[in-house]
Parts: structure tokens; sequence; C-alpha cells
């Protein structure tokens, strides 16, 4: 008995050694299916990164990527992957050691990310050298040249726009809102005067006597040209295409005719620019009619960024323009300059090239200013023709110029009874454009965020209102000079 129970033991031990060691094999085979999944799934992850990256989904690809770079942080391709979409979604010094460790690395594409974030950086030259290294190897594997070949084009002449920074007293800056920063320039009567475009995306300049206007127009590729528009005895000229500076291809806006009638300012996106809009000057050369071949200004006006909107005021000596480098989205800034007569550049050969990038890049406005007495008299025209233009706005409900010694600012200033009653229905006309422009504005938003279907059915809505806005301005102009001449007639009598 005791033997059976010794045998019955043994037989229960070897049973439980088996059924452990069947364990111990379906705990490996489980843990190499996992690791082999796990492996598959990787594969699957960085091969949609992969995909997302070359479809241009670079905040989708970015979080992915992050994290493979900081498993392995020394590979090459992670850190240009990442490196890239930083750049790619804005985060310009994020990007930065990581396109720079991987170009180490001789990945080819990281010379030409690199490059573009050195343009940002204002170090042309270093981004030169990185297109240069990019462009060999893609001649080498007898790929396209032609884009790199075009930005590279670009850092070259901005590397040379660099070496000539004209020396400039910027004397303050604002940052506003995109859609009203014209309501930042100060300028004076002499000037002439500007204003939004109605669709917020330009501005119309008008000279002092209000007889002649230049304004930009949108053609069918969605490229925008200058025109200008005569006053006629009755009526306004047909627009007229600007002679010599619109480029079919290019787009063209903020114009700005200077005091001489002759030297034009605006902003274009063009071949010649460092960043999207740049300012141009030209000059009107009256015996071809048309006007001469543009110049960019050069920096510190123009940036790598959108710089716009130049004007300049000779009566109380001020110049202005708008850029959105340094900005967020929707924000601008104004800088306030002191125009120089004559263009003079600082020596770039025996500065420091921190200075001379920190003088063209506008980032401390205090560094222009060298001379205490120029800054001081800038600083007391600006303010007071800030003053002034706050205690016009304030002297009365509105302003209304009947001629050159009478400016109107309340009804009760009206000495024709008839011309009061003209004036009250301009004020409505006026009052009702503005909100039509609102609703045109709206539906045009509207419009691009539609599929196709939605902007079937609100095209015939903004045609409408397009027509109508035209009219309204129209009657508006007509009943302007109407209320004027008819005061004008009491006055005289």
């Amino acid at each position: 008995m005791l033997r059976n129970s010794k045998k019955v033991c043994t037989f229960g031990e070897n049973n439980t050694k088996r059924i452990k060691m069947n364990k111990k094999r379906h705990t490996l085979a489980a843990l190499l299916l996992a690791l082999a999944w796990g492996g598959t799934a990787y594969a699957q992850t960085l091969n949609q990164a992969k995909e997302w990256f070359t479809e241009g989904k670079f905040a989708e690809a970015k979080p992915v990527f992050e994290k493979l770079v900081k498993r392995a942080p020394s590979n090459a391709n992670y850190n240009f992957w990442y490196g890239a979409c930083c750049f790619e979604t804005g985060e310009l010094a994020e990007s930065q050691p990581y396109l720079e460790k991987s170009a180490a690395r001789k990945v080819i594409n990281a010379y030409l990310y690199l490059g573009k974030l050195y343009y940002t950086q204002y170090r042309f030259d270093d981004a030169v050298e990185n297109l240069e290294e990019h462009i060999s190897w893609l001649e080498k594997k007898k790929r396209d040249t032609e884009e790199a070949e075009r930005v590279l084009s670009q850092c070259r002449m901005a590397a040379r726009m660099l070496r000539g920074t004209e020396r400039v007293t910027v004397v303050d800056s604002f940052v506003v809102d995109k859609a009203s920063f014209l309501s930042a320039y100060k300028l004076s009567k002499a000037s002439g005067s500007l204003e939004m475009t109605d669709n917020g995306e330009g501005a119309v300049y008008t000279n002092e006597w209000g007889d002649k206007t230049l304004f930009p127009q949108t053609d069918s590729e969605g490229k925008t040209h200058l025109y200008s528009r005569m006053k006629l005895i009755d009526r306004w000229s047909d627009p007229q295409p600007l002679q010599g500076i619109n480029q079919a291809e290019y787009s063209q806006n903020y114009p700005f005719l200077d005091s001489d009638g002759i030297t034009l300012y605006y902003a274009a996106e063009s071949e010649e620019s460092v960043g999207g809009l740049d300012i141009f000057i030209t000059r009107y050369d009256s015996d071809d009619n048309t006007y001469l071949r543009p110049d960019n200004i050069g920096m510190p006006f123009n940036s790598p960024a959108n710089d716009y909107m130049y004007a300049i005021d000779e009566v109380n000596r001020l110049g202005w323009f708008a850029s959105d480098r340094y900005q967020p989205e929707g924000k601008v800034c104004v800088y306030v300059f002191v125009p120089n007569e004559s263009k003079e550049v600082y020596n770039y050969e025996t500065s420091d090239p921190e200075d001379i990038i920190a003088l063209a890049s506008l980032k401390e406005i205090k560094k222009t200013q060298t001379s205490e007495s120029t800054v001081r008299g800038a600083k007391q025209r600006l303010a007071q023709v800030t003053y002034a233009e706050n205690t016009r706005q304030k002297k009365g409900d509105f302003r209304f110029v009947v001629d050159d010694n009478k400016v109107y600012h309340r009804l009760s200033d009206f000495a024709s009874e008839e011309a009061r009653e003209q004036f009250r229905s301009y004020l409505q006309k006026e009052k009702d454009l503005n909100e039509l422009q609102t609703s045109l504005k709206n539906l045009r938003t509207a419009y691009h965020e539609s599929n196709q279907a939605g902007k079937d059915q609100l095209t015939p809505g903004i045609l409408d209102k397009e027509q109508r806005v035209k009219e309204l301005q129209d009657e508006i102009a007509a009943l302007e000079t109407s209320v004027r001449n008819t005061e004008l007639k009491k006055i005289k009598n």
C-alpha cells in the first residue's frame, strides 16, 4: 500500500512539472508573438508617419517622429524628420538642433531645410552654403534642382541686400489688428489719404485734391494689380492699369504716391522679393506714359516676412510701413521712421555681423536710434499729429470737407437746409454701405469655407451684394458732390 502510494505521489509530481514546462513554453511563445506584433506595429507607425510627411501632413507626423527621436536620439533620419516637421509647423527654434544634427550626418534634405531656417534668421551666407550643398547632391543624383535654385537665388539676393542695409531711425512701432492697421497711420492732408479696400485685403490711395485714386483689382487668377482713376467733371474715369509695374504672374498692392506726384511706393511679390510682399519704389515717366523699372527698397524695410504700405508724410517728416515679422496671425506691426533725404547705408565690412542683422531685422528698434535730437524731434512731431487726430475725432460727429477752408463736424455747421438734409441722406447711405460690406465679407468667408455645392448656392447672393455695393458707392459719391455744391452755393449767396 505504501509502495502504491509512493507511485501515485511520483506521478503527481511529474504531471506538475509537465504543466509548469508547458506554461513556460506558452509564455515564451506569447512573448515572441508580442514582440513580433510590436515590431510590426512599430514599422506600421513609422511607415504611416513617413506617408504623412510625404503628403505634407506635418502636424500628424510630428508626434510620431518626436517619440522615435527620443528612443533613438542618434538616428540621423529621425532627427531630420522631426526637425523638418517642427519647421513646417512653425516651431523654428525647436527644429534647429535636429536639423543641424541630421545635416552633420549627411542627410541631404536637411541641407535644404537648414538653409530655409538660416534664411529666417538673416544668416543668409550660411543659408547659401547649405543650399549649395543640397543642389550639389541633387545634381549628382540627376534630380530636378529648379526649386532649390530658386531658393538659393533668393538667399543670395538677401545676402547682398543685408550688406546694403539703410541707416534709418525708427522712432516707434505699434502692434495692431491687420484688419484695421491703417488707423495707426497719421498722415497730413497734403500726403493724401489711405483706406482699406472693401474686402480688407489691400489699400486705396487718394491724393490731396481727391481727384486721383490708386487701388488694386483682382484678376481671374486671384492676383491683384494696380489701377488708377481720375475724377472728371461729373464722374470717375474708367480704371486704367499702371503701366510698367504690373506683372501678370505676381501680385501688386498697397500703393502710395509721393507728394511730387511722380514717385510711387507699393508692395509686390516678385522674383526680386526677399519675403512674401516686399516694398518697391518706381517713378513715372511722362514721356512714355509708364512707370520705370521698380527697385526693391531694401532692408530694414523689407524682410523674409511680408512688408507693405510704405507712406511718407513730408509735412511732418515721418514715414510709415507695416510688417508681419515677429507677429501672430491677424496682427501686424506698424513702424514709424524718419525719412532720409538721401540713402545712407551701414558699413558692413567694419561692423559686427550680428549688429547688422539686428539693425536690418528691427528686432530692437532702439538700436537704430543713434541721434537723440533726431529721435526727440520725431517723437514730438508724432505726438502732435496723434493729438491733432484725436482732437479732430472728438471735435464733432463727423468730418466733411466742404472746401480747402471749411471742414464741418456737426449738422448745425451747414448754412443750407437743403444741404443739411442731403447730408443726412449721405450719412444713412454710408451706414447702409458699411452694413452691406460687412454682410458681403461674411458671405465671402462662408464661400471660401464651403464645398462646391455651398459655393454654388452662395454665388448669386455675393454677386447681388457686390452690385449693390458698387451702386451705393456711386450714389454716395454723387450725393457728396451735390451736398458740397449746394452748401457752397448758399455760402456764396
